[in-house]
């Protein structure tokens, strides 16, 4: 039995740059590791439900039980070539919330199989290759492009909404509006904030209860649904965490 951790990933900045003929859109964002994370426990298969994947824990939600194998650790798994193991999933990271739970599950397989090819895992999925190498960095193209960056000490609060943000719908939204840019002068800007709302209404009042809980303002993780300021302000619903570094 091997326990691994799959800490989740913050984009601190996100801008989009343009769109690859297949339609990917590229990009130019930083990304940190944080210490919130979910814990994968790998065994042999042997027993009860035999291989698979195996969703449980507080941010499950929809996902508990059994996946159906179209998930990314059950790909991640197929990329190794170890389906024939039994994977249960701690969910700590909410699911459609920007902080890349599936992705980082997926990479901590990989590492576990012995596997870095960047390249192939950002096929899998655009997220995977930066939780793959994880610390911080610089992503470009479709996430498979990574500069490491000096490792910086920062703690953030998080607010996440109860609503399932879908990364390919608030993508839709961005182009379908005109790609929508943030302002020039902001810190840590985010293209996708103002698709995303339009997307996805009703995590607007998460945004302003987070800014009227901290009185910093709160900009979007990736393409939502949580929200975040630097610093720690710990209470109802916010989550504290630090980079790993």
């Amino acid at each position: 039995m091997v326990t691994l951790s799959a800490p989740a990933k913050l984009t601190v900045s996100l801008r989009l740059t343009g769109l690859r003929d297949d339609g990917m859109h590229l990009i130019d964002a930083e990304m940190v590791s944080i210490d919130l994370a979910d814990t994968l426990t790998i065994s042999d298969g042997v027993g009860s439900g035999g291989p698979g994947v195996y969703m449980d824990g507080p941010a499950a939600g929809d996902l508990r039980g059994r996946t159906d194998g179209t998930d990314l650790v059950s790909r991640a798994l197929h990329m190794i070539g170890r389906s024939d193991v039994r994977v249960d999933v701690d969910k700590q990271i909410p699911a459609g919330a920007g902080l890349g739970g599936g992705s980082s599950d997926a990479a901590a397989v990989l590492r576990w199989g012995g596997f870095d090819d960047i390249e192939a895992a950002a096929r899998l999925g655009a997220d995977v290759a930066f939780c793959l190498l994880g610390g911080r960095a610089r992503v470009s193209g479709i996430g498979e492009v990574l500069d490491p960056l000096p490792p910086v000490d920062r703690t953030f609060t998080l607010l996440t909404p109860p609503v399932h943000c879908s990364t390919p719908v608030v993508y839709r939204r961005w182009d379908a509006m005109g790609g929508p840019t943030a302002s020039a002068d902001e810190i840590d800007p985010n293209d996708l904030t103002t698709a995303a709302i339009e997307a996805f209404p009703d995590i607007a009042p998460w945004r302003d209860r987070l800014e009227e809980a901290t009185g910093a303002r709160a900009r979007l993780a990736g393409s939502g649904s949580t929200w975040f300021v630097d610093g720690a302000y710990p209470g109802d619903g916010r989550v504290v965490v630090r980079t790993i570094v």
